[in-house]
Formats: structure tokens, sequence, C-alpha cells
């Protein structure tokens, strides 16, 4: 399931219609590599310092394999409007969900690494029409969810240079083509520095900028310190372990990308181990990620990577954006900021850092 039939310069920029279609053929050698997986050992009493708890995972690739529903998990994704269009010679896929109500706000949502539309799938509907769920018409959104370029179906990307930058670009960008004039940005992870930025760089246009990771620091002063709740060294305190940690993947995915990908785009169970890692580590539970993330929408997020061979691509975002001659965190500028903060954020800055840096 990869880059449809003539994809490339030629392509207008014109907006075509898209559906997931993974063929038969493709779940069946997933089910074979799978049931086929040559596991590494583990030393007895090891587990998640280690890395992914290999236990865990093994249940967790059985699952995949054998009582995993891909059709049910396609159909569910295929209730939405897909569409796709060219952006600087790039095929880009996107959901396009119009709410019933004419006076919705139009709102673009990014997601992140690892990552993808799946994310969104459970908000959609209460956007784009509140009022069964308990909001009012003046709630509504027209929703706009892009697979990042070099993810899902955005991928792979054929091209240098596609960072959280000329993702921005490429965004505003669709939703110009959409023909919409004022519209509202959303986004966690790369999504949130691809939120501010498109507020950046398109102030008469974005009304609004909410995003659920916001990295700030201090602006270089001790009292910033002083005054610190529990709360907020708490998210200082988990920073620090993230960086000193439980970034080795960010290390990897910046510099040899295409080294790494080699072992994920051919092994289902190693692409599973990488992405399955980062969702224990990352979701709030208590040591049953499953309370926080339900097993089949995982795996459906897996199986996106593994169908689209788009690993290697979404990892470049890493380096492309870390090699732009000024990677940006991205100011919004005079465009509104909202931020929301959970307990368990691996980067959660202070409000008056964010005030300042704003």
């Amino acid at each position: 399931m990869g880059v449809p039939a003539g994809y490339g310069p030629a392509m207008s920029e014109e907006i075509h219609p898209f559906t997931i279609n993974v063929n038969d053929h493709e779940l069946t050698d997933l089910r074979n590599r799978l049931h086929n997986t040559r596991w590494p050992e583990q030393i007895p009493g090891t587990g998640w310092d280690y890395g992914c708890d290999l236990d865990w995972l093994k249940d967790l690739a059985a699952w995949w394999a054998d009582e995993f529903d891909w059709h049910t998990q396609q159909d569910h994704l295929n209730e939405f409007d897909h569409l796709s269009t060219t952006i600087e010679d790039q095929y880009i896929h996107f959901i396009h969900q119009r709410s019933p109500h004419d006076g919705a706000l139009p709102l673009l949502l990014s997601h992140g690494w690892p990552g993808s539309i799946v994310e969104f799938q459970d908000v959609i509907g209460p956007l784009t029409d509140p009022i069964p769920h308990g909001g009012e018409e003046a709630d509504a959104f027209h929703v706009i969810a892009p697979s990042l370029p070099g993810y899902a179906w955005s991928g792979p990307t054929t091209q240098r240079g596609w960072g959280v930058d000329r993702t921005a670009q490429a965004f505003a960008t669709l939703v110009d083509r959409l023909g919409y004039t004022s519209y509202g940005v959303q986004g966690g992870d790369w999504g949130s520095l691809i939120s501010r930025q498109i507020a950046q760089g398109n102030p008469e246009n974005v009304v609004g900028c909410h995003v659920n990771m916001m990295t700030a620091g201090p602006p270089g002063n001790n009292d910033d310190f002083e005054d610190i709740t529990q709360l907020e060294q708490q998210h200082l305190d988990r920073a620090t372990w993230y960086m000193a940690k439980d970034n080795g993947y960010f290390r990897i995915q910046e510099t040899k990308p295409q080294t790494l990908a080699t072992g994920l785009n051919d092994s289902p169970a190693g692409l599973l181990s990488w992405i399955g890692e980062k969702f224990y580590g990352w979701t709030d539970h208590n040591g049953d990620p499953f309370s926080a993330i339900d097993r089949d929408t995982l795996l459906t997020n897996v199986s996106v990577y593994w169908f689209t061979g788009t690993i290697n691509s979404s990892t470049r975002m890493y380096l492309e954006t870390m090699r732009s001659p000024s990677p940006s965190l991205g100011s919004t500028g005079d465009v509104p900021l909202g931020v929301s903060t959970f307990p368990k954020e691996l980067f959660a800055a202070r409000r008056r850092w964010v005030e300042a840096a704003h």
C-alpha cells in the first residue's frame, strides 16, 4: 500500500478522493513475518529497564498476528472523508471532515511521531458535531487532519528538507487550497511545533493555536526557578529524566535514520518493539498501557506504519528538522496560544516561561 500510481512532479494541484485499502497478500505477509520472528534473548529478571520487555512484546505480536482484525479498523477509518493532493511535488493524504453546522470553524490537526491520523479518530465526531456529545452548535469545527509528509499515506518523502518548517508551509497551502481563509490549528509532539510555525507564518489567517506539548525554558533568570510548585518540579524532573535516559531514539533518528530503517521496515516485530516501547513509556498508566490506549488502537497505528512502509521517511523528520539552518520552536506571534498540560507530559513548561517566549 504505497504511493499511488502517477505520483511525481507532473501531478496537479487537484484534490482527489482517497480510500485506505490493504489487500490480502499484505495481510498474509504480515502474519507470516510475525510468526517467523527470530526473537532475541533477554536476561532473566530484566524488563523495561533494558528497553521493550520481551514477554509483553511477544504477547502483543501474537495478538497482532492471530487476533487483530485489520479490516474492522480499516472500515472504521474509511468512515471519514479521505482526500489527497500534491504540494511541492509531495503526495499529501488528509481527512477533511466537514461539520453539518455551516458556521463551524476550520481546524487543522497535526499529529507527531510515532503517531498518525489514527489518534484523531475518536475526536473527529465530537469536534464536527458537538451537540450529541453535550456541546453546542457554536463549538463545531470543520476538521482537516493530514498525515505528515513522510508518514502513512503522505509518504514516503522523495526529497531532502521535509522538516517542521517545510511541513508547516505545506499545511498552510493545504488549508488555502481547501478554500479556508480563517482557521485554528492544534497539535502535539511534532504537531505542536508545526502548529506554532503555521500560526507564526500566517497570522492573518490563523485565529488561534492550541498545543498539548509545549517546550519553553526559563528566560535565564534564576528567579524563574523560585516558587516552583510540586507539579512543576515533577515536570522538570521528568524532562531531565527524558533527556538523560529516554531520548536515545531521538539521537538515532536525527543522525542515522537510514541505518535504523532497514531492520524496522523488514521486521514487523522490530517495528512493534520500536513504537510499542514509546507508547508504554509515554502514556499515563500504572503498569498497563492498555488502560490508557486500547490494544487494537495501538496496533492500528503500528499497522499504518507497516503497510505504508513509512517508518524510514517518518523518522527522517528528525534529521531534516535538526539540520534546518535555524530549527525553530516557534512562537505564535500575535496569534492567541492555548496550552494543555497533563500530568505525565514529557515537556510541560511553566506558564510564565511560555508567556515570556510567546
